[in-house]
C-alpha cells in the first residue's frame, strides 16, 4: 500500500504517463486501430482501483517501445463513461478487459494484479497462438490428447484462409489448442492441392463422451463463419462447472443447469448432452448448461434433499432459489427437459414450489402459506458487487 501511495504523492505527472484516457468519445476509434488493448476499469471513489492504478502504469512502461498499433494500455472512468461500462458488462471495479483488433475478449483478466503479472499476460497475449509445422511427427508429438484441438492443414500461409485461422485461434487460444501443418510435400495425403480449400478438423479431447473428429466444411474465406464454427466447439453447449471457474461462469449472468453426477460416470453426461442438443440448443443464450462432480458440490445437493446416493442429479440454480428435475430417468421423455428450462423463464416453476401445480385458484384467507424453494448456493460464488475479487474457493 506504501508503494502505491508514493507513487500518487510523489509522481502525480507520471500516474498519466503511458496509460491512454478513454471516453465514450474515443473509446471505439482506439480499440479499433489497435491490435490489442487493455483496459482497466475504473471509478475514482473506489479504494481498490486507487492501488491499482500506479501498478498498472509501471507495468504499462515495460511495452512503451512496443510498435505502434501493437499494444495499447488505457484506463477507463466508469463512473464518467458509463454508457462504455455497461456495454461490456462492468459493475464492479477494478475490472481489466483485453480488446483483440476492435473486439473483447472472452474472459477478462482475473489473477495477480502485480506489475510482473500483467507484464507476463500481456507478453503472453502477444504469442503467436497456432503451431506451425512442416513435419508430420514434430505436429503428432505437440497434440495435447486432454485438450480440444484443431488441425488444420495448407499448402500457402499466405492465404485468407490461413490468416483467418490465425486471428480466430487468437480468440479461443486459452480454450484450444491449434496445429498446422504447412505444404502438400510435407503432408502427403493431408494438405489438399493447391487451389483447393485447405483441411481443418476438429479434434475433442480425450475426456469427451463424443471423441471422434469433425471437419470443418464451410466457407474457410469468411472469417465469421469460421469464427462461429471454431466458438461452438471451443465454447461446448455443456461445460464443466468446478471450484475454479465457478466465478466466471456466475459473471456471465445467465442461470445455471447443472447435472451432478459422479466423476467416471460418462453414461449420464452423454445422455444429459444428447437431451440439450436435441432439445433446448436454441437456450443457449438463456441458460448455462453445466456438469459437475456431485462428491465436490455436495453441500448444493443437500439443500436440495439429495445426496451422493441420489447421482446423477439435475437442478437449476436461478442464482435465487434452485430447483430440482424430480426424476434424472425423464430426461428421456420427449419434450421434458425443455419444458423445466422454458418454466424456470416463465416463473412456473417458482410458483408451483409455492402453490403446486397450476392453475390454482386460492380463496382469501385459504392461501397455503408461502414456502421457499431452496436458496442458491452458487450466487455464493460471484464477485463481491462493487470490486473485483480472488477468492481460493474450495468449497461452498
Amino acid at each position: 500500500m506504501l508503494r502505491w501511495l508514493a507513487l500518487l504523492l510523489l509522481h502525480p505527472a507520471y500516474l498519466s504517463a503511458d496509460v491512454v484516457s478513454l471516453s465514450s468519445q474515443n473509446f471505439e476509434q482506439v480499440i479499433q486501430a489497435n491490435e490489442l488493448v487493455f483496459v482497466n476499469f475504473y471509478a475514482d471513489w473506489c479504494r481498490f482501483s486507487q492501488m491499482l492504478k500506479p501498478i498498472f502504469l509501471e507495468a504499462s512502461n515495460n511495452f512503451k517501445n512496443s510498435a505502434s498499433g501493437k499494444i495499447v494500455w488505457a484506463s477507463v472512468d466508469a463512473d464518467k463513461n458509463n454508457d462504455v461500462a455497461t456495454k461490456y458488462h462492468v459493475n464492479k471495479y477494478p475490472t481489466l478487459k483485453l480488446f483483440r483488433n476492435g473486439e473483447v475478449t472472452k474472459k477478462e483478466y482475473r489473477s495477480s494484479r502485480s506489475v510482473e503479472a500483467l507484464t507476463a499476460y500481456i507478453n503472453k497475449q502477444m504469442e503467436v497462438t497456432v503451431q506451425k509445422f512442416t513435419e508430420k511427427n514434430a505436429l503428432q508429438s505437440a497434440h495435447n490428447p486432454e485438450k480440444n484441438s484443431f488441425i488444420g492443414y495448407f499448402n500457402d500461409e499466405n492465404s485468407v484462409e490461413f490468416k483467418n485461422l490465425m486471428n480466430v485461434a487468437l480468440f479461443y487460444r486459452d480454450e484450444c489448442e491449434f496445429l498446422v501443418g504447412i505444404g502438400e510435400l510435407n503432408f502427403p495425403g493431408e494438405v489438399p492441392p493447391a487451389g483447393q480449400q485447405p483441411k481443418l478438423v476438429f479434434q475433442p479431447s480425450n475426456k469427451a463422451v463424443d471423441p471422434a473428429q469433425v471437419p470443418f466444411s464451410g466457407d474457410f474465406a469468411t472469417y465469421e463463419y469460421l469464427k462461429q464454427w471454431v466458438a461452438d466447439k471451443c465454447v461446448p453447449l455443456v461445460r464443466e462447472i468446478t471450484f475454479q471457474n465457478a466465478e466466471e461462469l456466475t459473471e456471465e449472468g445467465l442461470p445455471f443447469m447443472i447435472l451432478f453426477k459422479k466423476a467416471d460416470d460418462k453414461n449420464s453426461e452423454k445422455v444429459y448432452t444428447d437431451a440439450i442438443v436435441r432439445e433446448i440448443p436454441d437456450q443457449r443464450k438463456a441458460i448455462n448448461c453445466l456438469v459437475g462432480d456431485g462428491t465436490l458440490f455436495k453441500h448444493p445437493l443437500s439443500h436440495l434433499g439429495k445426496s451422493e446416493s441420489d447421482l446423477p442429479v439435475i437442478a437449476i440454480d436461478s442464482f435465487r432459489h434452485m430447483y430440482l428435475f424430480k426424476n434424472f430417468e425423464d430426461i428421456h421423455v420427449p419434450g421434458k427437459l425443455r419444458q423445466f428450462v422454458l418454466d424456470l423463464h416463465s416463473g412456473k416453476l417458482h410458483r408451483e414450489f409455492h402453490h403446486g401445480p397450476d392453475p390454482v385458484t386460492f380463496q382469501t384467507g385459504n392461501q397455503t402459506p408461502d414456502t421457499e424453494p431452496p436458496p442458491s448456493t452458487f450466487e455464493k460464488l460471484k464477485p463481491a458487487s462493487s470490486r473485483y475479487t480472488i477468492l481460493d474457493k474450495t468449497e461452498l
